[in-house]
């Protein structure tokens, strides 16, 4: 065993350990219920709909049986408390009024238990400690003004069990409202997975195994296997071709590292048409339905049978055609899953005009056998659908679902790796022979909300194994596996389509070894060279636009503890009120001379400045979009401006120190970059923001704005 070699059962035993503590950790963060029980105020109720997490008083009005046996219930507002006057359209139906209910969300379904009152309200609140508020949870599918249709069962898929029928019977008639409670099928999926690699044995761990975890090395390229490659884009560049190439002479593992805007989606797309030319069999993933479904719209054109597994509602409109859904629906199969779909409707409907327990039973009992057929017909039907397909699409934990067990694969694409847990990976890759992974590693990872808390700790605490020195969820899979075998497994995408030489430069020479090449169509482009007519301006012919804040006249301001406790959004976060100012200025003349708002993004790392930028544009300028750097990663804009915020004596830069961060923030513009903050604080952060500090004063155009203007 190579000394860089990792123990699979400890690594495994160390990714349940760090997950337990992430899945705490975002419990403990979260706005949304996870218990089982939810018995709340009124008062609560409405704050949680005003808040975005709720909607009361609703009634269920219809019911009707969806994919895989769910129930789908259709809730409408309740007529008898609904004010019409303010919350009827023009055919006179209640509306539900303002919610942030959204399709995709989980949500659970709950009787608004009646009796506040001491007196009234002993018994009620004795049945909700013993029994528990009636309540079933689902997933809305859908979501209007008029109506929210939730399918009620598992999230994951599965359907649903007699207990959840049975309990979703007992809403009709009932005064209801729902609440989002948070959604932990990732974090099932991702643990079992782990659960599973850390009980197989030496003899089970597969040569892909073996090579990801270093016991040894990646076998070489067959290029000969491959032989020459009729290209079927002829816009793909040279880069792009070596990397396809590369991939499809890789035996075990390959990695396509995409700096912004060098087309990584572009080349997986030529890269699967030449795989499916091989006869090979695809499995397609990302960490985000987003991420799976650019795919899907990018290869539909190509008229190749593909199916995206996935809860539709989660899904993109513009994909639901190859959604098992839709091509179930559509299959020949479909008329005899509809007719038994009838018959488990008529049943479902005759429960409500009986009485008669005993005869309840009998329709239940029916029922049961009624879904149990109709389960079996369909699970045939798609497997017969997956089957027949070329490539199939799914999210990483998506891949896990019982629609794709037992599904053969000859290689697993994971899209967007370098923003994926490793241990997502593993739930498509632990029956895989051969992966390709596609990403930047130099941008943000994901997101990690236990990365403060002390896992070792609380591991030799509670008995477990320790923490395998080196292990963490912020480091990628892509992470690993390139500090494991070096570049010999990567090949890098060099030619970028998005940004202004001038923007581009920076990022280039500081994070990917000066190989990043501006395409000749954007290398020049500018803000007067839009579409539609721009006025040329000292703002609209610069590229790279620096405002230097620099002598302490634009001081940050840490957010008013009370507040901060009250917010938990904005906790420690910093804002700058003068920065700001100059910000809303720049916007100002660039929509002055012609750029639309639509065009234009602010963006800041912190969520204090972001509420204040908010409070000034968004009326203004509506189709603005002002974001978090970090969440504006994969997103692109003609014009961008950037607050950095921190400016004072102590020189502190806080999370601007991470240079992935500022990488995000830097290449999303296509035409136009400008970067408000004062340099004199900045540059003590970081060599890398040093460097960023001196580029900018040398190349950009350079402003000191009076702070005697903005006061």
């Amino acid at each position: 065993m190579s000394p860089t070699a990792i123990s699979i059962p400890q690594f495994a035993q160390t990714q349940q350990a760090l997950l337990l503590r992430e899945h705490e950790a975002e419990k403990l963060s979260s706005s949304l219920a996870t218990s089982a029980t939810i018995t709340v105020s009124p008062s609560t109720r409405r704050t949680l709909q005003a808040t975005g997490y709720a909607l009361t008083g609703i009634i269920l009005d219809q019911c009707r049986t969806g994919m895989g046996g769910r129930v789908v219930g259709d809730f409408c507002a309740d007529p008898a408390t609904a004010n019409t006057a303010d919350t009827s359209d023009s055919d006179g139906g209640p509306q539900l009024g303002a919610h942030g209910i959204r399709v995709g969300d989980v949500v659970k379904v709950m009787e608004i238990v009646s009796g506040s009152g001491r007196k009234a309200g002993g018994k009620e609140k004795e049945k909700e400690r013993g029994k528990g508020v009636v309540g079933v949870e689902g997933v809305v599918t859908k979501a209007s003004e008029k109506m929210v249709s939730v399918a009620f069962g598992q999230s994951g898929g599965g359907g649903i069990s007699k207990g959840d029928e049975e309990t979703v019977d007992t809403l009709w008639g009932k005064k209801l409202w729902l609440v989002k409670i948070a959604n932990d099928v990732t974090y099932k999926r991702m643990n079992q997975t782990m659960e599973k690699m850390e009980k197989m044995s030496e003899s089970e761990h597969t040569h892909f195994m073996r090579v990801l975890f270093g016991h040894t090395t990646p076998s070489s390229p067959d290029y000969d296997a491959v032989g020459p490659i009729d290209f079927i884009d002829p816009t793909l560049n040279d880069s792009q071709k070596e990397a396809i190439r590369f991939a499809l002479a890789s035996r075990e593992i390959a990695l396509i590292h995409g700096p912004p805007g060098t087309g990584k989606t572009h080349t997986l797309i030529e890269l699967i048409l030449q795989m499916i030319r091989r006869n090979m069999r695809i499995l397609v993933c990302g960490p985000s339905n987003v991420s799976v479904d650019n795919i899907v719209e990018r290869l539909a054109p190509h008229q190749i049978p593909i199916v995206r597994v996935g809860h539709p509602a989660r899904l993109l409109h513009s994909v639901l055609d190859h959604s098992l859904e839709v091509l179930t629906q559509a299959s020949d199969a479909a008329e005899i899953v509809r007719d038994v779909r009838k018959e488990i409707d008529e049943k479902q409907a005759s429960i409500r005009k009986t009485r008669n327990g005993r005869e309840r039973r009998e329709i239940y009992s029916d029922l049961k056998e009624l879904r149990k057929e109709y389960r079996d017909r369909e699970a045939r039907c798609v497997d017969n659908l997956v089957t027949g397909s070329k490539v199939v699409l799914a999210t990483l934990h998506g891949a896990g679902g019982h629609q794709l067990r037992n599904q053969k694969f000859d290689v697993v694409i994971i899209d967007e790796a370098s923003q994926a847990l490793e241990a997502q990976c593993w739930v498509p890759l632990l029956t895989a022979s051969r992966a390709v992974l596609a990403g930047d590693h130099l941008q943000l990872p994901p997101t990690i909300m236990s990365r403060n808390l002390k896992v070792e700790s609380s591991a030799a605490s509670n008995g477990e194994a320790p923490i395998l020195s080196g292990i963490s969820l912020e480091t990628t899979m892509f992470d690993r596996l390139l500090s494991l075998h070096g570049p010999s497994i990567k090949r890098m995408l060099t030619t970028q389509y998005r940004m202004h030489e001038k923007i581009m430069r920076f990022p280039s020479d500081e994070l990917y070894e000066s190989k990043l090449i501006a395409a000749d169509g954007v290398k020049e482009r500018l803000l007067t060279g839009l579409p539609y007519e721009v006025a040329e301006t000292d703002d609209t012919r610069e590229p790279l636009v620096f405002y230097d804040t620099q002598g302490g006249d634009f001081p940050e301001r840490a957010e008013d503890e009370d507040i901060a406790k009250k917010e938990s959004l904005l906790g420690e976060s910093k804002s700058n009120e003068m920065e700001a100012a100059v910000v809303i200025r720049h916007v100002d003349n660039l929509v002055e001379a012609g750029v639309r708002p639509e065009d234009i993004a602010v963006i800041t790392p912190y969520n204090a400045q972001l509420g204040l930028l908010s409070q000034s544009l968004k009326g203004k300028y509506p189709g603005i979009e002002l974001g978090s750097v970090d969440g504006f990663q994969g997103r692109e804009k003609e014009a961008v401006v950037v607050s950095l915020v921190r400016s004072n004596p102590q020189h502190e830069v806080g999370f601007l120190a991470e240079k992935r961060r500022l990488n995000v923030a830097m290449t999303r513009p296509k035409r136009h970059l400008c970067v408000c903050g004062d340099s004199e604080t900045i540059r003590k952060g970081s060599e890398f923001l040093k460097h960023w500090m001196d580029f900018l004063e040398e190349h950009a155009d350079l402003r000191y704005p009076d702070a005697s203007e903005f006061t």
